[in-house]
């Protein structure tokens, strides 16, 4: 089954300077989209011939006036945007004691109020048109406790709601907002928690003084595992599927 609906569809990607962003950034071109592709810096894409335009911006997703001058300038210069999809996340670890309120504040600034941002200035321009799909790149951490997480799993887990209560007042216009929950994916914010080569292993079996269980799949995630949910989600082919919470973690918070 090849999926459709991308052919000449503007895109707006967040968090696209790396890792899941970057390939999503990639796999959509190869698709047939148009991609506006964001992160704090400019991210760098290479031009690749016979592809749709890409073009790089840089945007902060916890200022709320860039985003909606961001996708003005879209809307009047380029078309009207027909995907969203919030990869931009930040990662905190520490337990709640360590926690300061500033790294509280910071990563709820970006890992949630970014998706607030994105998502409402996405839903006012596609509201009138009552056509298009959002996607939230979550976490599995949203849906089940992590020891020395809980900033960031409450952060993902507050953003995870939100898209599904979007979702709900979006769906009688037509509009699909959807999340994809990955686990531990081979991308620098997960080998930035690694002390030694044999991080992965450990990621991999787990850790019972933790009380995380391990990944029955015995793999890591790739970037592409979770860019090719996110594109079914977009298509045409999941145009009955709107509220849903896809996680892609191996199997490792053992459920669906």
């Amino acid at each position: 089954m090849k999926l459709t609906g991308f052919n000449n569809t503007i895109a707006l990607v967040t968090g696209a300077g790396g890792g899941i962003g970057a390939a999503l950034v990639k796999q959509l071109r190869q698709s047939g989209c148009t991609v506006i592709a964001t992160d704090v810096v400019a991210p760098v894409i290479a031009d690749e011939a016979g592809q749709p335009k890409a073009y790089a911006n840089a945007l902060d997703v916890t200022d709320s006036a860039a985003v909606d001058a961001l996708v003005g300038w879209i809307e009047a210069e380029i078309g009207a945007i027909g995907f969203g999809i919030n990869v931009a996340g930040v990662l905190q670890t520490g337990t709640v004691a360590e926690t300061d309120d500033a790294q509280w504040r910071r990563v709820f600034a970006v890992n949630t109020d970014g998706v607030f941002h994105v998502s409402r200035a996405l839903a006012r321009v596609m509201s009138p048109r009552r056509k298009g799909a959002l996607v939230t790149v979550s976490s599995n951490a949203a849906g089940v406790p992590r020891h020395g997480m809980a900033a960031y799993a409450a952060s993902k887990a507050a953003s995870t709601m939100f898209t599904r209560c979007l979702g709900l007042e979006l769906a009688p216009l037509g509009i699909r907002c959807n999340i994809v929950a990955p686990g531990s994916t081979l991308t620098p914010m997960q080998t930035g928690m690694w002390a030694d080569e044999q991080g992965a292993e450990r990621v991999i079996q787990g850790s019972l003084e933790t009380y995380k269980a391990g990944i029955p799949l015995q793999k890591l995630a790739r970037p592409d595992d979770i860019v090719y949910a996110v594109m079914f989600l977009l298509s045409d082919q999941a145009g009955h599927i709107a509220m849903s919470d896809v996680y892609v973690d191996g199997g490792a918070t053992l459920r669906g």
